[in-house]
């Protein structure tokens, strides 16, 4: 399975390509896409450092595949359980900076603060959002009995995510995998690509809007539409408006992050996640709401079967088992997935990642703000989640021009919403926003 030597005794964990391998291999990564995406919990009063340090110990406890450490082999990469301490520390780089390679061989997450903010950054190897968002709320579960000690000294709430530790560690790909009957996808048509001004390596720009939930949903069922299926014709909008005349004979396609999670009964904390493509050719029809949010909920409909998700995982996890490729050394086995990488890049234009709504005891309710998300990017990507009656877009990218983000929020405003707009970049460094 992985080569490579590890130290005596030690518990290997293959990571090879279960997972959506073009979204998650280290080989696919770049300058803008360290593979990172944060969580974050901002709370009503600042946080304690030490608190949650002795939070985070507890947390391990029930995730312990968080203490791994990826290794390359001489045919797979895979994890391996590690003695390496974890630690919070203060926010002072940029946000999703990366986490493998590094200088020295680390474990694939990390927890900051700041101010009153919990952040949670962790390599897309190690798992997907929805088990990065039940470690993070199990985080900020035991960083509250600790902060409020006095208040819970009576009855603990039920935990969040209460998972037993195999369910959490099930590899749900490898338990629901069957032999496909064609194990390649046709490869998609180009897209819409963005252009622009990027910012330095390693750095992205962060937009995040805050807009009550009751009234976001209001205007998706006057639609008779989900908030997703909204969302994402809105955000199709955005980019239509800031594209050149001769670009528009290419298709504007997002992709959306599926949790299979959803489709199959699975409990796992690890990678289980499928992605489709939504897309509208504005070149051969009208740029209004309407038509564009009636495309979009028929790609919906068409794509989220449990049929058409099971195709899909299916011929992800026949390239594991593919005898030739198992025999491809490592080192071609990464030029094979940033060529399908970029392959598959160019059929997306960006993407949308909607998280769901996030639960926590109710009695905690009351000491969190809000939750948000959002990942490193190549191209603009937007992720957004709902907690206690908000609802939480993000937008992250590497370009300075923000215009589509602003186009966005624009027209959410002009549907009725209240959206509160905060952002990374200081005076001076926006454009189009």
């Amino acid at each position: 399975m992985g080569g490579g030597c590890g130290r005596p005794g030690a518990t290997r964990r293959h990571i090879g390509f279960p997972m959506p391998f073009t979204a998650t291999s280290p080989s696919t990564g770049s300058s803008h896409d360290s593979k990172v995406f944060r969580f974050v919990c901002e709370l009503r009063e600042p946080v304690e450092p030490q608190l949650l340090q002795a939070a985070l110990d507890k947390a391990l406890e029930r995730f312990p595949m968080y203490r791994s450490v990826m290794k390359r082999g001489g045919f797979w990469y895979y994890l391996e359980e590690s003695p390496l301490p974890a630690r919070v520390s203060s926010e002072e780089l940029p946000p999703c900076y990366p986490i493998y390679p590094s200088v020295r061989r680390g474990l694939l997450f990390r927890v900051l603060y700041y101010r009153r903010r919990i952040s949670l950054e962790v390599h897309h190897a190690l798992t997907d959002g929805t088990g990065a968002l039940h470690f993070l709320c199990a985080l900020v579960y035991e960083y509250l009995l600790l902060r409020y000690e006095d208040v819970f000294s009576d009855a603990f709430p039920a935990p969040p995510y209460d998972a037993a530790q195999f369910q959490r560690q099930v590899d749900s790909f490898q338990k629901y995998y069957e032999k496909p009957s064609n194990r390649f996808a046709r490869l998609s048509p180009p897209a819409y690509q963005f252009r622009g001004e990027r910012l330095p390596r390693r750095q992205m720009a962060v937009l995040e809007g805050r807009m009550p939930l009751d009234q976001a949903l209001a205007c998706a069922r006057e639609r008779d539409a989900t908030l997703t299926e909204l969302m994402t014709a809105v955000f199709l909008r955005a980019i239509h408006d800031g594209m050149r005349v001769r670009d528009r004979r290419k298709p504007v396609v997002v992709a959306v992050p599926v949790n299979l999670r959803n489709f199959f009964p699975s409990e796992s904390a690890r990678n289980f996640f499928a992605t489709i493509n939504v897309g509208y050719d504005f070149g051969r029809g009208a740029d209004s709401l309407e038509p564009v949010l009636a495309e979009v909920k028929r790609g919906f409909q068409t794509n989220l079967t449990e049929e058409r998700m099971r195709e899909h995982m299916n011929r992800l996890c026949a390239l594991e088992h593919s005898i030739p490729l198992r025999l491809v050394p490592l080192p071609l086995k990464d030029v094979i997935l940033l060529a399908a990488n970029r392959l598959t890049a160019r059929g997306v234009t960006a993407s949308f990642s909607n998280i769901g709504k996030v639960s926590m005891p109710k009695e905690m309710e009351k000491l969190i703000h809000f939750f948000g998300a959002y990942t490193s990017a190549g191209k603009t990507q937007a992720c957004a989640c709902s907690f206690g009656g908000q609802y939480v877009v993000s937008f992250a990218g590497p370009f300075r021009n923000h215009e589509t983000e602003r186009v966005f929020f624009k027209e959410l405003s002009q549907m009725g919403i209240d959206v509160v707009i905060t952002t990374n970049l200081p005076p001076g460094n926006e454009r189009g926003s």
